[in-house]
């Protein structure tokens, strides 16, 4: 089981770090888009900063996860973002479907093995 999480947080850590840094950096022309994908990436660029929050944050999960360190902390903090990429792969553009479940299923792996990190969120509060 340890070997399979840290393969599965080192997999998942570089994808967030490429994604990041390609957007940042421009490596990949990405193909032209149409449709409501082309109109939801527009209101994303439109905002100024969403576009770039989200890659700042991809890219400081992704340190965190390839390093190690606070693993628990950025699985709770990418979560938004991977139910995002969920359902824009869901309902806008199919295409990235198979990479969507790569991470939904890989965060929920991490969730379940650091799992005694997040226990006491799910406990009612005693007084």
């Amino acid at each position: 089981m340890k070997i399979a999480v840290i393969v599965v947080r080192s997999l998942m850590g570089a994808l967030f770090i490429f994604g990041s840094l390609a957007y940042f950096f421009h490596w990949i022309t990405p193909p032209p888009q149409t449709g409501n994908m082309k109109l939801f990436n527009d209101g994303m660029e439109a905002s100024g900063y969403m576009i770039n929050l989200v890659k700042g944050t991809e890219l400081l999960v992704g340190l965190a996860l390839v390093s190690g360190m606070f693993v628990p902390l950025a699985l709770i903090i990418i979560s938004p973002v991977i139910v995002n990429i969920a359902f824009v792969h869901i309902f806008l553009a199919t295409e990235g479907l198979p990479v969507a479940i790569f991470l939904v299923l890989a965060n929920s792996f991490l969730g379940y093995a650091n799992w005694k990190s997040y226990s006491h969120l799910f406990k009612p509060k005693s007084n």
